[in-house]
């Protein structure tokens, strides 16, 4: 059978997460097929090695020989291709590709490339906008068959990634634990261009530089006011729905906002947080520090008059 023709009966291969690493790999081995019919016509060498012998072994160092890489790589790729199955060498073939930084595989749609069609096809439904992978719970459906997985946590329960490092808490997303980690560790990894301030999550530090910017996304659609974070305006909307999510433990009152209960609280407790610097006297709120201030600025004024 011609080479031709064996590369006409491949066949086609259902979809699933390996399906088209598989498909990308039995074009490759068509050459073994090939080699093995020239093998039973011209007996190779008795002193051939069980690799040069073994019929995948052997395309892989075809292969390789006609390859652009380096001797060091073609010897490892070699020593990892030996004694491999089927499936192994073909998560070895795509190793090979991204090592060697071969990205066959372009889309027509934009410029990205990779190193094996898996990707590619994954990739391709963000342009389609296909998703393939349903969930049996609420009918939701996704372009990957990791986000349903990562999804059906969500009606499961399952927290699979704990920290078991410094506390007990366990988390649905490997993101969310790494989130985590940081309030233990202190990292930061997140550093503004414009100044020294670093910020352990990058929302936060997008927040940040709208500080820089001066950019504000978040509009009011009741009011012509904006504001540079969600969390301001969904602070402000309440002005105008009237919401008032922080009760009083101690009274009937509510509160629009933190600040507002925690200021509330104090003609409870009878807290005094702000002190006068001329007279020491104590005061529950920032505003009559201010306005107490005045009585001494006024002795001030009139002294320097006399």
């Amino acid at each position: 059978m011609s080479s031709f023709a064996q590369k006409e009966s491949i066949p086609i291969y259902e979809e699933n997460e390996h399906s088209e690493a598989d498909l990308d790999n039995q074009l490759i081995f068509n050459a073994t097929d090939s080699q093995n019919e020239e093998g039973s016509q011209h007996e190779e060498s008795t002193s051939t090695t069980d690799e040069e012998t073994d019929p995948q072994n052997r395309s892989y160092v075809q292969y390789l020989d006609g390859s652009s890489m380096s001797e060091s790589q073609c010897d490892s790729v070699r020593k990892m291709v030996k004694g491999k199955s089927f499936g192994d060498c073909s998560q070895i073939r795509i190793q090979m590709k991204t090592q060697m930084g071969e990205k066959p595989f372009p889309c027509k749609e934009c410029d990205t490339s990779f190193s094996d069609a898996s990707n590619l096809k994954r990739h391709m439904r963000t342009h389609t906008g296909e998703k393939p992978f349903s969930c049996k719970v609420c009918y939701r459906s996704f372009s990957q068959i990791s986000h349903l997985k990562r999804h059906m946590r969500t009606h499961t329960g399952e927290k699979p990634f704990s920290c078991e490092e410094y506390c007990d808490k366990s988390f649905r997303h490997i993101c969310d634990l790494k989130r985590h980690m940081r309030t233990h560790t202190g990292e930061k990894p997140f550093s503004c261009k414009e100044c020294d301030k670093s910020f352990s999550q990058m929302s936060s530090l997008k927040r940040h530089m709208r500080t820089q910017t001066g950019e504000k996304p978040f509009s009011c659609k009741e009011c012509d006011i904006s504001f540079s974070c969600v969390s301001g305006l969904k602070t402000h909307m309440r002005i105008h729905t009237g919401e008032k999510p922080f009760p009083c433990k101690e009274c009937d009152t509510s509160c629009s906002q933190v600040f507002e209960l925690k200021r509330h609280m104090r003609t409870h407790t009878g807290e005094k947080p702000f002190t006068c610097k001329e007279c020491a006297k104590g005061f529950s709120q920032i505003s009559h520090v201010k306005r107490h201030m005045k009585i001494h600025t006024g002795k001030k004024r009139f002294s320097s008059k006399e």
